[in-house]
C-alpha cells in the first residue's frame, strides 16, 4: 500500500475552489462585490506568481466565515457546491483517484484552501483523508485566526510530516499530483511527483528533474 497524495485546486478540479468561493459569495451580495472581487483577484495572481502572502489572504479570505452563523454558512456551501464545485470536478480525476483506491493506496487530498470549503469537496471525491488549512473556530463561531500551520507551500510538508507522525506513516511508495509550483516542496519529498497540467515554473522544473507530467483534462 502507497500513499496517494493529491493537491485539490486546478489538479483534480478544473478551477480554483477558494477563488469561487469567493466569486459566489460576491454573486450572492453575502460581500461587496466590486471591492471582494478586486482583492480575490489580486491576491489569486500574487498566488499564481508565487508571491503570495498567506496570512495576508487568509485574513481576507476567512473574514466572511466570521459575519454569519454556522447553519447559514453551510446553507450557501452547499449551494456554492452545487453551482460552482460540481461542474469543474474533472472526470478523469475521479477515475485516477479510482485507480489509486483500486490499488489499495491511502488516498490525500492536502491543499491550502480552508477546510470549510474543501472537506466536503474531499468527500465528493470519495477521498477519506484531508489536510487543509484550518480556520480556528471558538464556541462555534469562526474567529478569523488560523489554527496552526497554513497549509501552504513549505507549510504543507510541514502539516504533511505531522500528519504522517500520527498516522505511524512515512513517504515509501508516496505519489503527489500538483498542478502549482508553490508545491514544488512537498513534490521533492515524494517517491513519485507527478506534474498535472502544470503551471509554466512546475513543467520547467518537472523536465528538468524527470518528473512524470500528465493532464487530467484532454
Amino acid at each position: 500500500m502507497g500513499l496517494a497524495i493529491f493537491d485539490l485546486d486546478n489538479t483534480l478540479l478544473a478551477g480554483d475552489s477558494d477563488y469561487l468561493w469567493g466569486v459566489f459569495l460576491a454573486e450572492q451580495g453575502i460581500v461587496d462585490r466590486d471591492d471582494y472581487e478586486r482583492e480575490n483577484e489580486r491576491f489569486f495572481r500574487d498566488y499564481e506568481a508565487g508571491r503570495l502572502d498567506i496570512f495576508a489572504f487568509l485574513r481576507f479570505s476567512l473574514k466572511p466565515l466570521t459575519q454569519h452563523p454556522m447553519q447559514q454558512l453551510q446553507f450557501w456551501r452547499e449551494a456554492f457546491l452545487r453551482e460552482k464545485i460540481d461542474p469543474i470536478i474533472l472526470p478523469q480525476a475521479r477515475r485516477l483517484i479510482a485507480r489509486h483506491r483500486d490499488a489499495g493506496d491511502l488516498l490525500l487530498i492536502i491543499t491550502a484552501t480552508n477546510s470549510f470549503v474543501t472537506a466536503p469537496i474531499a468527500e465528493r471525491l470519495r477521498v477519506p483523508h484531508l489536510i487543509a488549512t484550518e480556520p480556528e473556530l471558538r464556541d462555534g463561531r469562526y474567529t478569523g485566526e488560523v489554527q496552526g500551520v497554513p497549509c501552504y507551500r513549505e507549510g504543507k510538508v510541514q502539516r504533511l510530516s505531522t500528519w504522517l507522525r500520527e498516522q505511524g506513516l512515512d513517504l515509501a511508495g508516496s505519489s503527489f499530483y500538483s498542478d502549482s509550483h508553490n508545491d514544488i516542496p512537498l513534490l521533492e519529498r515524494v517517491e513519485h511527483p507527478v506534474a498535472v497540467d502544470p503551471d509554466a515554473q512546475l513543467t520547467d522544473h518537472a523536465r528538468e528533474h524527470g518528473w512524470s507530467i500528465i493532464s487530467l483534462r484532454s
